[in-house]
């Protein structure tokens, strides 16, 4: 597993690079900066990342079970596709600590090898840039080509990851597809990344309902790049929790939360004092619920998890007095 690129090049560009003032205009530029100066990382260096006791490992795992349970069915299924290509699926949990790693038999050699495996830590301030540490620090799907890596030693790989979100805003760890391919073109690393986006998306969403099991989830389009919007409203349709995606476009805080406060107030005062993306989304949810019933009231407040009472006020407060059929 070597590069193309000279160990002793690659060494002398990373110094000179991140001694200049490139960081300021190139991610990967900074990451070497910050890999450097701040984490005092030397790039030649040769040894392998250390990998946890068992005893650390399993204990990382039951405290992410959640995650993992969640991220287990959408793994699996990449790395059905990834693994006849020749490359490793991996999960680390927020601080880079690899929980999860999948590979084909006959490459587990070197992904082992690289120190791809289960137990070690691919934080920033361990490996330099990397595509699992450098997308915790920049909170943003990443692809680190061969010789954007930090170590030399990391020369060979091509990684491409994305932050997975926990459901207070934080982040629960990244997905990331790495390979040791020499003929993997950037083009197709690309496409790999926004399917490693899209798998760490999907995850995010299922933590985030997973985290308010007795709420109903509301989900609105969001950006792309940051995915949908949910938030989680109880029966009165109070705000108890939303995602970043949420926090972003309607300017919910902590304290939003905290306090409760109706969803509507929230989205009202987002759109400037007119009826805003949640109002419209909470009367098509209860419009879903009125048709899949057939218009039953009282069956579709069952489905809603509310009282017939409580939607019916909804309902007024909605302007579908003419859905109330009984």
């Amino acid at each position: 597993m070597t590069s193309q690129v000279s160990v002793q090049d690659h060494v002398e560009l990373v110094r000179r690079t991140a001694e200049s003032p490139a960081p300021g205009r190139s991610a990967v530029a900074a990451s070497w900066r910050r890999s450097l100066m701040h984490h005092q990382l030397d790039p030649a260096e040769i040894r392998r990342p250390d990998r946890v006791p068992q005893s650390t490992l399993r204990e990382r795992r039951e405290a992410a079970q959640d995650l993992l349970r969640i991220a287990g069915p959408i793994l699996n299924r990449l790395a059905a596709a990834a693994m006849d290509t020749g490359s490793a699926v991996i999960l680390s949990g927020p601080d880079g600590l690899i929980l999860e790693e999948r590979s084909h038999p006959a490459d587990s050699a070197d992904f082992g090898g690289a120190g791809l495996a289960a137990g070690a830590s691919w934080s920033e301030a361990d490996e330099g840039t990397n595509g699992i540490g450098t997308c915790l620090t920049e909170r943003r799907p990443v692809v680190i080509w061969h010789d954007q890596h930090f170590h030399t030693r990391n020369l060979a790989l091509t990684c491409m990851g994305a932050p997975i979100e926990a459901p207070g805003g934080g982040l629960a760890g990244v997905v990331d597809i790495s390979s040791c391919r020499r003929d993997l073109s950037e083009a197709q690393a690309r496409l790999i990344g926004l399917t490693v986006q899209d798998a760490a998306t999907r995850i995010g969403c299922e933590l985030f309902a997973a985290a308010f099991p007795k709420a109903r989830i509301i989900v609105m389009p969001g950006d792309p790049a940051q995915g949908p919007c949910q938030i989680a409203v109880d029966r009165d349709d109070l705000i108890l929790g939303c995602n970043r995606a949420a926090r972003r476009a309607f300017g919910i805080t902590d304290a939003d939360i905290a306090l409760h406060r109706p969803a509507a107030d929230l989205l009202r005062d987002a759109a400037g004092g007119t009826r805003g993306g949640l109002q419209d989304a909470l009367r098509s949810e209860v419009l879903r619920a009125l048709r899949r019933a057939g218009g039953n009231v009282s069956a579709a407040a069952r489905d809603l998890r509310i009282g017939r009472a409580t939607l019916y006020r909804k309902m007024d407060a909605l302007g579908l007095r003419a859905e109330r059929q009984n």
